[in-house]
């Protein structure tokens, strides 16, 4: 057991909050998280992927008004649309009678149906959070490696070995393709599904090109743009976008595109140790996107993650713009001789960001003149937590 950030994050929203949407792939460690307040907290739970749990809210309004006074934990609770209707009423009839926060945490596995669902009907009663697989600083730093090599779903983390790691990923990979996915209504076949995935796990931190993977795919290009909105729907997949703001130059317009858990890409080209990872060509790509996903966990609630890309060569890996507007230039490079290229410099000049940071693979921090600094990727994290 891991003491999880998203634990007291989530503690905290649900006593200044009526309801709290927890969201996460499967498999991510929602339910224990949830499990684990309920213990400290008068609590009834369902899992509303269960047919007899279902069956207790057939006459939901009869169930919960029994349960006022306790913590209601709903888990996959987009199985249950029409739920949420019901769920605003049974928090107008509690804030009537005094009770205003900590009423229902709902845990949920499909994003944008779940925001589009609770928004409509949850307005102003409800806060999001979405919980990522294990972290650097949950596990430790001496995990670096395992982190980066296994990913960060419990299970997979936590193997004996790092083939049953691999083992476990590639269950994790056909029950989403041949079970969740399908569960969810869209009908793609598993196998196309599956390419698609691969073909993002190799080209880790690319720019998004449609057109070369409608072609790889044999489909439309509206069609792999549905299932790249499915992966990135499921929390499976990041679209990191563009610099948007006018800079007098030219920018990329497409966004980069991840497979956000570094274990499933690994696992997408059958790597199963850390030296076939780093003889394989992704070892850049997907330590870029180890590390980018690491630090958007660890940075403030708020924080717009973007890269910065112009025409010429400008170039930063990831922008990270605070709350409060200050912006961080960030630049990720897997060596131990850091270095950064007269690109970075002209990006952070465009940008006007107030730190610059190259994160490279030693543990020393080195000042690299003009403000810019050399640090691991645990140093840069701790100083991200400290903002919080």
């Amino acid at each position: 057991m891991y003491h999880r950030h998203s634990t007291q994050t989530v503690r905290s929203a649900l006593d200044a909050q009526a309801a709290v949407v927890l969201l996460g792939p499967r498999q991510v460690g929602k339910t224990t998280l949830a499990l684990e307040i309920a213990e400290q907290r008068p609590s009834a739970y369902l899992d509303l992927e269960r047919d007899a749990d279902r069956q207790v809210l057939t006459e939901p309004d009869l169930y919960l008004d029994e349960q006022v006074g306790k913590l209601v934990i709903l888990d996959e609770v987009q199985q249950m649309p029409d739920l949420f209707k019901i769920l605003r009423g049974q928090i107008d009839m509690r804030r009537r009678k005094g009770a205003r926060t900590g009423q229902f945490l709902l845990l949920g596995s499909a994003s944008n149906v779940l925001l589009h669902q609770s928004a409509e009907s949850l307005a102003g009663r409800v806060r999001y959070i979405e919980m990522p697989p294990l972290l650097l600083d949950e596990v430790g730093e001496d995990r670096l490696n395992t982190l980066w090599l296994r990913g960060g779903f419990p299970d997979s983390f936590q193997a004996d070995s790092d083939r049953a790691s691999l083992t476990w990923r590639e269950d994790f990979l056909r029950t989403y393709l041949e079970r969740d996915i399908p569960a969810l209504g869209p009908r793609i076949p598993a196998a196309t599904l599956r390419r698609l995935w691969t073909m993002l796990a190799h080209a880790q931190g690319g720019l998004l090109n449609a057109a070369a993977l409608s072609e790889g795919l044999g489909v439309s290009g509206q069609t792999v743009g549905r299932y790249l909105d499915l992966l990135v729907d499921l929390m499976l997949v990041r679209r990191l976008q563009p610099w948007h703001e006018h800079v007098g130059k030219r920018l990329v317009k497409s966004p980069k595109v991840f497979v956000r858990d570094s274990g499933l890409v690994h696992t997408l080209l059958g790597l199963g140790s850390l030296e076939s990872l780093l003889g394989h060509p992704v070892v850049g790509g997907s330590w870029e996107g180890f590390c980018i996903e690491t630090l958007i966990a660890a940075a403030p609630t708020g924080t717009e993650p973007y890269f910065y890309r112009t025409a010429a060569g400008a170039e930063l890996d990831l922008v990270l713009r605070l709350p409060g507007d200050d912006i961080w230039a960030i630049e990720i490079k897997r060596t131990t001789r850091p270095k950064v290229s007269r690109g970075f410099h002209l990006a952070v000049d465009d940008i006007k960001a107030i730190r610059k940071i190259l994160v490279y693979a030693g543990e020393r921090e080195v000042p690299l003149g003009d403000g810019l600094r050399a640090m691991s990727l645990a140093a840069v994290v701790n100083q991200l937590r400290n903002l919080s």
